[in-house]
């Protein structure tokens, strides 16, 4: 199984949302494009500190993590992000660590993303190609 690599646009969601209360609005919300690493493995996604400090993405509280390895440690839990893969958007926090983006499984499934690993690509559902649906219970 090879590791899946994928465009991601980051947007600082806070900067779209300024406008009402304040009644100034930055003429362009901060954004971030890279190339992320989807992480099946993973419940949340996670941004380097770098990349939180480039959105201007303020911490929202902490939260233990675990690692793969076995090690836990505290790590920042950011204020609502707005992911862009594919064409679909949601928002969604993410854990602040390591060097890397990686889309976690909250992600992928909010925007109704499917792993293909032998293709090594991120594929829409089958059954809902053309927008993401919500799956509800």
């Amino acid at each position: 199984m090879g590791e899946i690599r994928e465009p991601v646009r980051l947007v600082n969601i806070g900067d779209t949302l300024q406008a009402p209360r304040t009644r100034k609005s930055r003429k362009k919300p901060r954004a971030v494009e890279v190339d992320a690493i989807v992480d099946t493995g993973a419940v949340m996604s996670v941004i380097p500190s770098h990349v939180a400090l480039k959105l201007g993405i303020g911490l929202r509280t902490k939260r233990v993590a675990k690692y793969a390895d076995g090690p836990t440690e505290e790590v920042g839990v950011t204020n609502p992000i707005l992911w862009e893969v594919q064409g679909r958007d949601t928002v969604e926090e993410a854990l602040v660590l390591g060097d890397t983006v990686l889309i976690g499984q909250t992600v992928l499934d909010k925007l109704d993303l499917l792993a293909d690993c032998a293709g090594r690509r991120l594929i829409p559902h089958p059954d809902r190609p053309d927008q993401p649906v919500a799956v509800v219970r």
